[in-house]
Protein backbone atom coordinates (compact mmCIF):
# COMPACT_ATOMS: atom_id res chain seq x y z
CA UNK A 1 0.00 0.00 0.00
CA UNK A 2 1.22 3.18 -0.74
CA UNK A 3 2.40 5.49 2.17
CA UNK A 4 1.49 9.03 0.85
CA UNK A 5 -1.67 10.59 -0.28
CA UNK A 6 0.22 12.83 -2.62
CA UNK A 7 -1.25 11.30 -6.29
CA UNK A 8 0.89 11.68 -9.21
CA UNK A 9 -0.11 10.82 -13.38
CA UNK A 10 1.76 7.97 -12.49
CA UNK A 11 -0.31 6.58 -9.56
CA UNK A 12 -3.29 7.35 -12.14
CA UNK A 13 -1.41 5.24 -14.85
CA UNK A 14 -0.57 2.29 -12.74
CA UNK A 15 -4.62 2.63 -10.91
CA UNK A 16 -5.47 2.35 -14.64
CA UNK A 17 -3.54 -0.74 -15.83
CA UNK A 18 -4.72 -2.72 -12.57
CA UNK A 19 -8.32 -2.59 -13.30
CA UNK A 20 -8.14 -2.79 -16.85
CA UNK A 21 -6.32 -6.34 -15.67
CA UNK A 22 -8.75 -6.73 -13.83
CA UNK A 23 -11.20 -6.55 -15.87
CA UNK A 24 -9.41 -8.64 -18.47
CA UNK A 25 -9.71 -5.77 -20.89
CA UNK A 26 -6.28 -5.49 -23.39
CA UNK A 27 -4.89 -1.77 -23.86
CA UNK A 28 -5.91 -2.60 -27.64
CA UNK A 29 -9.54 -2.40 -25.88
CA UNK A 30 -8.83 0.57 -24.59
CA UNK A 31 -7.58 2.36 -27.47
CA UNK A 32 -10.16 1.72 -29.61
CA UNK A 33 -13.04 2.53 -27.12
CA UNK A 34 -10.88 5.90 -26.49
CA UNK A 35 -10.67 6.02 -30.26
CA UNK A 36 -6.60 6.29 -29.95
CA UNK A 37 -3.84 4.18 -30.70
CA UNK A 38 -2.69 1.52 -28.19
CA UNK A 39 0.70 3.35 -28.01
CA UNK A 40 -0.79 6.62 -27.56
CA UNK A 41 -2.49 4.69 -24.57
CA UNK A 42 -0.15 2.36 -23.24
CA UNK A 43 1.83 5.91 -22.32
CA UNK A 44 -1.72 6.85 -20.33
CA UNK A 45 -1.17 3.89 -18.09
CA UNK A 46 2.89 4.39 -17.87
CA UNK A 47 2.42 8.00 -16.95
CA UNK A 48 3.53 9.65 -19.79
CA UNK A 49 0.43 11.58 -20.93
CA UNK A 50 -1.36 14.51 -19.87
CA UNK A 51 -4.75 13.98 -19.05
CA UNK A 52 -8.17 15.77 -19.40
CA UNK A 53 -10.83 14.92 -17.08
CA UNK A 54 -12.70 14.74 -19.89
CA UNK A 55 -10.53 11.71 -20.75
CA UNK A 56 -10.28 9.96 -17.40
CA UNK A 57 -14.05 10.23 -16.90
CA UNK A 58 -14.21 8.26 -20.55
CA UNK A 59 -11.75 5.78 -18.77
CA UNK A 60 -13.64 5.56 -15.70
CA UNK A 61 -16.40 5.07 -17.85
CA UNK A 62 -15.01 2.22 -19.76
CA UNK A 63 -13.35 0.69 -17.09
CA UNK A 64 -17.20 0.58 -14.92
CA UNK A 65 -15.49 2.46 -12.02
CA UNK A 66 -16.55 5.88 -10.55
CA UNK A 67 -13.77 8.49 -11.53
CA UNK A 68 -13.11 9.11 -7.61
CA UNK A 69 -11.31 5.19 -7.98
CA UNK A 70 -9.02 6.14 -10.89
CA UNK A 71 -7.69 8.98 -8.34
CA UNK A 72 -7.38 6.82 -5.43
CA UNK A 73 -3.84 6.78 -3.20
CA UNK A 74 -4.07 3.36 -2.14
CA UNK A 75 -4.56 -0.12 -3.63
CA UNK A 76 -8.21 -0.67 -2.75
CA UNK A 77 -10.55 -0.58 -5.65
CA UNK A 78 -14.32 -0.21 -5.60
CA UNK A 79 -15.12 -2.45 -8.62
CA UNK A 80 -18.24 -4.45 -10.10
CA UNK A 81 -18.08 -6.93 -12.34
CA UNK A 82 -20.77 -7.73 -14.91
CA UNK A 83 -20.77 -11.48 -15.73
CA UNK A 84 -21.27 -12.20 -19.22
CA UNK A 85 -23.42 -15.12 -19.91
CA UNK A 86 -20.44 -17.47 -20.73
CA UNK A 87 -18.91 -16.87 -17.09
CA UNK A 88 -15.90 -16.75 -18.79
CA UNK A 89 -14.12 -16.26 -15.48
CA UNK A 90 -15.77 -13.19 -14.43
CA UNK A 91 -16.78 -12.68 -10.43
CA UNK A 92 -20.76 -12.01 -10.75
CA UNK A 93 -21.07 -9.77 -7.72
CA UNK A 94 -23.60 -7.06 -9.57
CA UNK A 95 -24.85 -6.16 -6.33
CA UNK A 96 -22.39 -6.55 -4.00
CA UNK A 97 -19.77 -3.54 -3.96
CA UNK A 98 -17.44 -4.52 -1.36
CA UNK A 99 -13.83 -3.17 -0.79
CA UNK A 100 -11.21 -5.51 -1.63
CA UNK A 101 -7.39 -5.71 -1.65
CA UNK A 102 -6.50 -5.94 -5.30
CA UNK A 103 -4.02 -9.19 -4.18
CA UNK A 104 -7.39 -10.80 -2.97
CA UNK A 105 -9.14 -9.76 -5.71
CA UNK A 106 -6.33 -11.32 -8.20
CA UNK A 107 -6.44 -14.45 -6.22
CA UNK A 108 -10.15 -14.91 -6.93
CA UNK A 109 -10.07 -14.33 -10.04
CA UNK A 110 -7.56 -16.77 -10.86
CA UNK A 111 -9.35 -18.98 -8.59
CA UNK A 112 -12.56 -18.42 -10.67
CA UNK A 113 -10.59 -19.23 -13.96
CA UNK A 114 -9.27 -22.03 -13.10
CA UNK A 115 -12.90 -23.49 -11.49
CA UNK A 116 -13.96 -23.29 -15.46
Amino acid sequence: MKQSNKLTISDIGQNIRQIRELKSFTQEYMAIQLEISQPTYAKIEKGQSDLKIERLQKIAEILEVDLSTLLSTTNFFNIVFHAPATQSGYINSQTNTNMVDIKTLRKIIREEIEKH
